[in-house]
């Protein structure tokens, strides 16, 4: 049992050793930003099978919070490529947050014919959304995101900053 032990720590190692030499160079982290969209686009078809019927329920109120204009201004915090888009009301205005550049494209091509308009692509981590303007969102979107970031607090801080203020209905709107 102890060589099995052996064995199976030298073979992780032996499969690790690539990641940490990666990371020992300064590699990874560019590695991971650069290549992760493309396995999230692939990832994130099969995850929306799963979900689509418990997204559509979720999404269906948010027509509900919009503002004065009658158009949805959702704030969507760790976009991703997009997958959350197609369960949207027709007509928001989206605005986007991720601290990773390399998902701007992969939203781009999520909305195009779509119907909603992209706002804007804002490249910062959910804990710090000061280019989004107070006040100035309806609602905010957060799927698979507070579970892999560095304070849960300080993104609900940050949400509470940029959501419009409370209304007639006497509730913010956070997903």
């Amino acid at each position: 049992m102890e060589v099995l032990t052996h064995l199976l720590f030298l073979a992780i190692g032996i499969l690790a050793f690539p990641m940490y030499l990666l990371n020992f160079l300064g590699l990874w982290s560019w590695m991971c930003k650069k290549w992760f969209p493309y396995f999230l686009v692939r990832f994130s078809v099969m995850y929306n099978e799963q979900m689509a019927s418990k997204k559509r329920e979720l999404f269906s109120n948010l027509q509900e919070f919009a503002g004065p204009s009658g158009k949805l201004s959702p704030l969507e915090v760790g976009c991703g490529t997009g997958t959350n888009f197609k369960f949207y009301p027709p007509g928001c205005r989206v605005t986007c947050i991720d601290p990773n550049p390399n998902f701007e494209k992969f939203l781009i091509k999520s909305i195009e014919n779509r119907h909603l308009q992209f706002e804007r692509f804002v490249v910062a981590a959910g804990e710090n959304m000061h280019q989004v303007a107070d006040g100035s969102v309806d609602v905010v979107v957060c799927t698979l995101v507070l579970c892999s970031v560095e304070s849960q607090e300080q993104i609900l801080r940050e949400v509470c900053t940029v959501l419009r203020p409370v209304s007639e209905w006497g509730r913010p709107a956070a997903l």
